[in-house]
């Protein structure tokens, strides 16, 4: 039985009501409202430990809007379906990027409005990062205004990793909430940081056992939703400006991302990916 699974019998215990709203119209993010207005929206790829296709990237980008938009949420909580968060692009829409123009572009228009739609939300959203979490998984899991990472978990930029220039979020995020020193370290290695490390470093809000994530993200969502909620959406307006104010950097960053996608280092790192092995890119001594 996987961690969402029980967590939702254990919360139907409780007499949440959960209702699956056909009105989000998402193939790949299972949406379930809840008590005092906590929606929960699960990246629902899990064969593919929710790694993203074309499809799940849009998603991600849309979702946002929608849950702003619906009366009966008050504060998201985003999570991965089985044993990941989310893996980041699958490889088969890295190929596509890597080869085709008008994919390349999609995406990075996905790119671009999971972090401003993310930013520009009224409501809160908190990350239960049950697993792992890459590029735009992990882009999802620290844009959250909280974050709440399994001790299990591990999470990673990662796209050094396959041979193009770190985008989606880091270049935004990791600055300002680990400092420059640590932001290089990780981001020009594309090393993981487990949830531990994260959480000691500021990367993200709070470290639990693995099955204690989901019922704190539901229970500081089911509070934070009776709060005062003009306060509450007020208070993350003013504070999202840290991120406005870094937000040339974000742009720049996302076209260098793409930029890298066209080149051979990207053709070797994704046929490493593919073939699970370590890459021999060719600019490298």
């Amino acid at each position: 039985m996987s961690l969402v699974h029980a967590w939702h019998l254990r919360w139907s215990a409780f007499g949440a009501r959960i209702a699956f709203m056909s009105s989000y119209d998402l193939q790949h993010i299972s949406v379930a409202h809840h008590l005092h207005g906590v929606v929960v929206l699960t990246i629902n790829r899990p064969e593919k430990l929710n790694a993203c296709n074309s499809v799940l990237h849009r998603e991600l980008s849309d979702v946002w809007p929608m849950v702003d938009a619906d009366p009966e949420a008050a504060v998201a909580v985003v999570t991965g379906a089985g044993r990941a968060f989310s893996a980041g692009g699958d490889v088969e829409l890295l190929d596509a990027m890597s080869s085709d123009y008008g994919t390349l572009m999609d995406q990075m228009r996905d790119d671009r409005l999971i972090v401003q739609r993310m930013l520009e939300m009224e409501k809160p959203v908190i990350s239960a990062i049950n697993g792992v979490a890459v590029g735009a998984g992990a882009a999802v899991a620290l844009m959250a205004d909280i974050s709440i990472m399994a001790e299990s978990a591990r999470i990673t930029d990662g796209h050094v990793r396959i041979g193009v220039a770190a985008g989606d979020h880091a270049v935004l995020l990791w600055p300002l909430m680990v400092g420059m020193a640590k932001a290089k370290r990780f981001l020009l290695t594309g090393d993981f940081v487990d949830g531990a490390e994260a959480e000691r470093m500021g990367l993200v809000s709070q470290c639990l056992p693995d099955d204690e994530v989901l019922p704190a993200a539901m229970e500081l969502a089911a509070r934070i939703a009776r709060g005062p909620q003009d306060a509450v959406r007020l208070t993350k307006r003013a504070l999202n400006h840290w991120w406005r104010q870094a937000w040339p950097t974000f742009e720049h960053s996302v076209a260098l991302e793409m930029l890298g996608f066209m080149g051979p280092d990207a053709r070797e790192g994704i046929a490493a990916v593919r073939e699970k092995r370590r890459p021999q890119f060719g600019s490298g001594f």
